[in-house]
């Protein structure tokens, strides 16, 4: 596992933070910003709150930026709202470099990114669209997330 490219915050250097670690899938943004009473929304809170690590790479913020302003949402998602999610994230989630891109074949090549910071991270990948990825346990949809912590 690779560490991340910028210290940990709110953690003594060596400690290890007990707070889970998550990948995003952008449907799981856009999801969080287009029903704010959903379980997306819920997980997104969480990491207002401090209480989950959250995990991306360059090519995950540009992916979240992309389709968060694409002309189909933007009725219902404005500059605000993209800014409220991207500049937390960049201050406080955890920014990983991926060594290398995973070679097995992707449903959707654009999801690969979302995986790879997953594995490097050891985190897991909330998605909407599980049936886009391989069948692997750190694998969830944002209801089996919640669960998992619910339940922990």
């Amino acid at each position: 596992m690779r560490k991340s490219t910028r210290p940990v915050t709110k953690e003594e250097p060596g400690k290890k933070s007990d707070k889970p670690k998550v990948v995003l899938d952008t449907n799981v943004i856009v999801s969080a910003l287009l029903s704010p009473e959903g379980t997306a929304a819920q997980i997104l809170s969480l990491f207002s709150f401090d209480a989950i690590q959250v995990c991306y790479d360059k090519a995950v913020l540009s992916e979240y930026e992309v389709v968060m302003t694409r002309p189909k949402f933007k009725a219902k998602i404005t500059h605000k709202m993209v800014c409220s999610v991207l500049e937390p994230l960049k201050e406080n989630g955890l920014s990983y470099e991926i060594p290398a891109a995973s070679v097995f074949p992707m449903q959707d090549e654009s999801d690969r990114v979302f995986y790879d910071v997953a594995k490097t991270a050891g985190a897991f990948l909330v998605t909407g669209n599980k049936k886009h990825y391989p069948d692997e346990s750190f694998i969830v949809t944002p209801r089996d997330f919640m669960d998992t912590l619910i339940n922990s």
